[in-house]
């Protein structure tokens, strides 16, 4: 019976390093990939779909596995796209806001299932984001004036990817996977 025990737990672990390193690799390949640089910061400010599969990753697999995925996707694009200073602060920036909306998205037992919630989540997660960000480009640039080029961008960029990933995540939590656990 232990063999059998620990089998499943081995199972488990392994399961959940596949799904976490593919949900790190959803949240690089859609920075990388479905991407506009905007044209109004002087740092080239960009806005990707990365954020929508942050929140998709958070919400379906609450906030471990969600800030994992964010940070660890998005710095990864920052250090292969060129953007190395900025690695960092993505770090930080996404892993606090991947694990504020699981951690909200899967209060009470609700595993990402209320919609309410889930809004809740991405709109609490947007204000800490944008700040690490700001105190982090206040850092770079040596002064507090250029960052806020930057706060409409991120402000677009996270309204568009809760557009996004509310519906993916409604869609996904009917399907027979989500409705096993």
């Amino acid at each position: 019976m232990e063999n059998t025990h620990s089998y499943s737990k081995t199972h488990q672990k392994t399961f959940d390093l596949i799904l976490t390193s593919m949900l790190i690799a959803l949240v690089f390949v859609s920075t990388a990939f479905l991407n506009i640089r905007l044209p109004i910061a002087s740092n080239g400010g960009l806005v990707h779909l990365g954020t929508a599969m942050l929140f998709t990753a958070s919400i379906l697999f609450g906030p471990k596995k969600g800030a994992l995925a964010g940070a660890l996707g998005m710095a990864i694009f920052d250090i292969i796209g060129g953007w190395l200073l900025w690695a960092p602060i993505t770090f930080v920036s996404r892993a606090v806001q991947g694990y504020i909306v699981g951690k909200i998205a899967w209060s009470r037992d609700r595993k990402g299932k209320s919609i309410a919630f889930n809004l809740l989540a991405t709109i609490i997660s947007m204000p800490p984001m944008i700040g690490i960000y700001f105190i982090g480009e206040g850092i770079i640039y040596g002064n507090w004036i250029t960052p806020l080029l930057s706060i409409p961008g991120d402000i677009v960029q996270n309204v568009l990817g809760v557009i996004i990933a509310l519906p993916i995540c409604v869609a996904l939590k009917k399907t027979p996977y989500f409705n096993y656990k």
